[in-house]
């Protein structure tokens, strides 16, 4: 069990590479969204952020198990949990909603402004909301 807890380094870096893969992904896509690009229909733009984002819910997993805290049992790490749902909904909004282009760029912004929280709530390890 020490060889895992001797990983730990590891899976942070490789999870804090998959949120900057990730959140930059979104935003690559945003702008091929809103200039109505072709490259959207490409099978790779389909499926890329589903591997991507299994990948950083795994390398999360694993680190809430390296370090004994877990959404619903330690505020912080509720309080990031749903800072990380905040993002997937609006980035979602943004790519997706039938809406105006203006409503989609604060759609994009407010995905962003919950990824800069949840980063915040990782760095410090305090809940704001529920603490």
């Amino acid at each position: 069990m020490e060889t895992f807890y001797s990983l730990y380094p590891a899976f942070k870096h490789l999870h804090m590479t998959l949120i900057a893969t990730s959140v930059l992904f979104f935003l690559v896509r945003f702008v091929l969204h809103l200039r109505k690009s072709p490259v959207m229909e490409k099978k790779v733009i389909k499926i890329a952020p589903h591997v991507i984002d299994t990948l950083l819910l795994l390398s999360g997993v694993i680190l809430c198990f390296s370090i004994n805290q877990y959404p619903f049992v330690d505020p912080w790490m509720t309080e990031k949990l749903g800072a990380v749902a905040a993002y997937i909904i609006l980035a979602t909004i943004a790519l997706k909603a039938n809406r105006g282009t203006l409503f989609k760029v604060f759609a994009a912004l407010g995905a962003i402004g919950w990824v800069v929280y949840a980063a915040k709530l990782a760095m410090f390890k305090q809940a704001v909301l529920l603490g």
